[in-house]
């Protein structure tokens, strides 16, 4: 059971890449450490909420999967995402659609 739940996240996390970069919000240039060393949920005085996807969020989950790690037993992304994405698009109430489905995966009720 646990490997089908791994395996479910990192569909998700794909699709999560695939929306960003849809959405032009994937940069290949690298961020600065200090940027990347916010304390701060979501690091939002950093980074915008794409960036924090991007830079910490995936590669933490996915290093999480590599490493057959625990998963995070509570998930919350998806009501900041709402927030930041409230006025968005379609393609971004896509990318919200799968946050939603990471934080129903991971949250266990």
């Amino acid at each position: 059971m646990a490997s089908d739940k791994y395996q479910q996240a990192a569909e998700l996390l794909f699709e999560v890449e695939v929306q960003l970069r849809q959405l032009n919000y994937w940069q290949d240039a690298a961020l600065s450490i200090e940027a990347l060393s916010s304390e701060l949920p979501f690091s939002h005085d950093t980074l915008t909420f794409p960036q924090w996807l991007q830079f910490i969020f995936l590669p933490r989950m996915h290093e999480l999967i590599a490493c057959a790690a625990p998963l995070p037993a509570a998930c919350a992304i998806a009501p900041y995402a709402e927030e930041y994405f409230k006025r968005g698009n379609a393609n971004e109430q896509t990318l919200l659609a799968h946050l939603i489905e990471i934080d129903t995966l991971l949250t266990d009720l």
